[in-house]
């Protein structure tokens, strides 16, 4: 008789613990940034339940820096470089952010969460809260960051052309996320900033501790609120 498998879903349509991979996989089947592992034991998948960070994978890359996990990028030797990442459980839902902040000598860590929100939101508030702690630095900051929406955005200069049609998209949509991609932009206006797009969840150390920091804040974040989602519901 074959063993019994327990089936941990941190993120998924419906998270929790399940004992037949196709009820378990119905959960994460499609769904974006889906997090789940099988386990031999129900304790180790209770266990992984309550940090499911995933262990980098050893891969052998060529790094433009001493920094440790950082891509394959070149940037000005004083540059800050940082990680950033953000998701919401079941999207939307509490969601939560880290940072990663590289100065060359050692590296300083943000987090911070909400009890309602969205992964784009998440991944912007994230580059905001980033840009925000060294404003004013004088140096330039190379930002990476898994979210393809919030590179394109600016770097595409799509956030630009919304704010400048009175934050309407070209077919006349409404632009969402408005009250961050213009808080974003403010701060970028001021700062010598390169974003740059990193694959989440291939083995970059810093992405994945960004990733560790964004899911525990979601997971704590019961009070805080997104006044800009909430707002709009």
């Amino acid at each position: 008789m074959a063993k019994p498998k327990f089936y941990a879903v941190a993120v998924g349509r419906t998270t929790g613990i399940f004992t037949s991979w196709s009820v378990a996989e119905a959960q994460v089947k499609g769904f974006a940034g889906a997090r789940f592992k099988s386990f031999t034991t129900r304790a180790e998948a209770e266990t992984w339940l309550k940090n499911p960070v995933r262990l980098a994978a050893k891969t052998k890359t060529t790094r433009s820096s001493a920094t440790p996990g950082a891509a394959t990028v070149k940037h000005p030797a004083d540059a800050l470089v940082i990680y950033t990442d953000g998701g919401a459980i079941n999207n939307p839902g509490p969601g939560g952010y880290g940072v990663v902040i590289c100065n060359g000598e050692g590296r300083r860590e943000l987090s911070g969460g909400f009890r309602l929100t969205t992964n784009n939101r998440m991944e912007m508030t994230a580059c905001i809260e980033a840009l925000k702690a060294v404003a004013g630095c004088g140096r330039p900051i190379v930002l990476y960051s898994d979210s393809s929406y919030l590179v394109n955005g600016i770097e595409k200069g799509w956030a630009k052309s919304w704010r400048a049609r009175g934050w309407r998209k070209a077919d006349g949509a409404p632009a969402l996320n408005a009250d961050l991609w213009s808080e974003l932009l403010d701060l970028l206006s001021s700062e010598k900033v390169t974003l740059h797009w990193v694959k989440g969840h291939a083995g970059n150390e810093l992405n994945e501790r960004c990733d560790q920091l964004a899911v525990a804040a979601a997971r704590s974040s019961v009070g805080d609120i997104d006044y800009g989602y909430e707002q709009n519901l």
